[in-house]
C-alpha cells in the first residue's frame, strides 16, 4: 500500500506529526512495535512552550488531568539545594496516558496505525519502501523517524553516533508519597541525576539516569538506590518514605547523547532519533512536539510543491532543526558536565544560592518560545 507519508515510531514526536498531517487530509501510515497504552523511561515533565501547539491539534493535557507544575528544586550529591519559579511553568502527564490520547487523535483524525516492528527502510527511485517483521511493505514519498533514542534501525542506517560510547542507564518507576503537584525536582547524585514530578494519576514518576559503570558495582535495582542515590537526602527521603506501584523499575540501557543528523538516508528524525537532551536540562518531550511541527509543517510544503526538491525540504528541515535545537544541547551538554564535577558542583550550587536571579536563565537556555498554533 502507498501512503503521502509513513512515520515509524510512535511516541511523542510520531503521534504529533500524525494528527498534523492527517489534520490537513494526507494519508498517514505510523508504524509502532509497541501497543498503546505503555509506560516509557521518562521524565514525564513537559515545559507549558508546546501547549498553543497542542491546542491546536486538539490535545489539551489539563482534560486528562495533567498537573501543573511552576516550581523547580535543584539539589546536588551532596543535598545542598535550591530552589525556583519556572520561567514558563510545565505540567506533568504520563507517556502512559499521554500517548495513548494521542493516539486516539490520530486515529480521529484519520491516520492508520499499525502495532508492527519496521525491520528495514529502503529509497530508491525517489520512493521509500518500508518493511516490517510480519513481511509486510508499504511505499510513501515522505518517511519521518521517531523511533526512539536507539534502534536497530539506526543501526541498518550505519549512523554515526551508534558507534560511540553508549555509557548511560535510565530507570523510572511510579511511587505513592507526599510531593508537591505544582512542583518538579532534579536530585543529583554520585553518576548521575533523578526527575521527580507528580502525574495524573496523582502518583509521583521518579526516573534517572546513571553512568552504567557505576550501576554495575551494585548486586540490583535497589541496592544502588540504597547505596548511591540516598547519599543525597532528598533521594534518600523519597526512597524511604515512598511506595513503589510498578512491580519492577523500568529500564532502559545503552542511552547515548552523542550528536545525531536529523536527516539520514533522506528519512526526516524528529525526537530522540533527532538528537537528545540530557535530562538533567529537561524538556526532551517538549523538543521532540516542536520537531514534529516543524518536520510536518516542512512536509506539507514540499507536498503542495511550494518547496520544489526534496534536497531543499532535507536542507531546509536540517537548517530549522539546528536553528531551533543546537543551542539547547550545547547548554545541556555543559550543564550536565559541571554537575558530574563533585566539588565543582557544589561551588555552582554556593554561586547559584548567592545570585539565585541568574537560575531562571539558566532553565531558559535548555527551553524555547511558547510555539505557535500553526498547523
Amino acid at each position: 500500500m502507498t501512503y503521502d507519508v509513513i512515520i515509524v515510531g510512535g511516541g511523542l514526536a510520531g503521534l504529533t506529526s500524525a494528527i498534523h498531517l492527517s489534520k490537513k487530509g494526507l494519508s498517514v501510515l505510523l508504524i509502532e512495535k509497541n501497543d498503546y497504552p505503555k509506560h516509557k523511561v521518562c521524565g514525564e515533565y513537559i515545559s507549558n512552550e508546546v501547549l498553543p501547539y497542542l491546542d491546536a491539534l486538539g490535545f489539551n493535557p489539563f482534560d486528562f488531568g495533567a498537573k501543573k507544575i511552576d516550581y523547580f528544586t535543584l539539589s546536588t550529591a551532596k543535598s545542598k539545594s535550591i530552589s525556583t519559579k519556572l520561567p514558563f511553568g510545565g505540567f506533568g502527564i504520563s507517556r502512559y496516558c499521554m500517548d495513548w490520547e494521542l493516539a486516539k487523535l490520530a486515529i480521529q483524525n484519520g491516520a492508520e496505525i499499525l502495532q508492527e516492528k519496521v525491520i528495514d527502510i529502503q529509497f530508491e527511485n525517489n520512493q521509500f519502501t518500508v518493511f516490517t517483521h510480519e513481511d509486510k511493505q508499504f511505499s510513501s514519498e515522505i518517511v519521518i523517524g521517531s523511533f526512539g533514542k536507539r534502534s536497530n534501525l539506526d543501526i541498518q542506517m550505519n549512523r554515526e553516533f551508534i558507534q560511540k560510547p553508549t555509557p548511560f542507564l535510565g530507570i523510572k518507576a511510579h511511587y505513592k508519597g507526599d510531593f508537591p503537584d505544582d512542583a518538579v525536582a532534579l536530585h543529583n547524585f554520585d553518576g548521575g541525576y533523578c526527575g521527580i514530578s507528580k502525574v495524573e494519576t496523582n502518583l509521583v514518576n521518579v526516573c534517572y539516569l546513571t553512568d552504567y559503570k557505576a550501576f554495575k558495582k551494585h548486586k540490583n535495582i535497589e541496592d544502588f538506590q540504597k547505596n548511591v542515590l540516598s547519599k543525597n537526602s532528598h533521594l534518600k527521603e523519597i526512597f524511604e518514605s515512598f511506595e513503589m506501584t510498578f512491580e519492577n523499575p523500568l529500564t532502559i540501557s545503552q542511552v547515548s547523547f552523542s550528536s545525531k543528523q536529523p536527516v539520514e538516508n533522506h528519512v526526516l528524525m524528529c525526537g530522540d532519533s533527532a538528537g537528545m537532551i540530557h535530562p538533567l536540562a529537561g524538556n526532551g518531550m517538549s523538543m521532540a512536539i516542536r520537531a514534529a511541527q516543524m518536520a510536518s509543517m516542512k512536509v506539507l510544503k514540499f507536498k503542495s510543491k511550494e518547496i520544489e526538491s526534496r534536497a531543499e525540504l532535507e536542507k531546509q528541515y536540517t537548517q530549522i532543526w539546528n536553528q531551533e535545537f543546537s543551542s539547547r544541547l550545547k547548554s545541556g551538554h555543559i550543564i550536565a558536565r559541571l554537575f558530574r564535577l563533585g566539588l565543582f558542583s557544589e561551588l555552582i550550587m554556593v554561586f547559584l544560592k548567592a545570585f539565585p536571579f541568574i537560575l531562571p536563565h539558566v532553565i531558559k537556555s535548555t527551553h524555547g518560545k511558547p510555539m505557535k498554533p500553526e498547523l
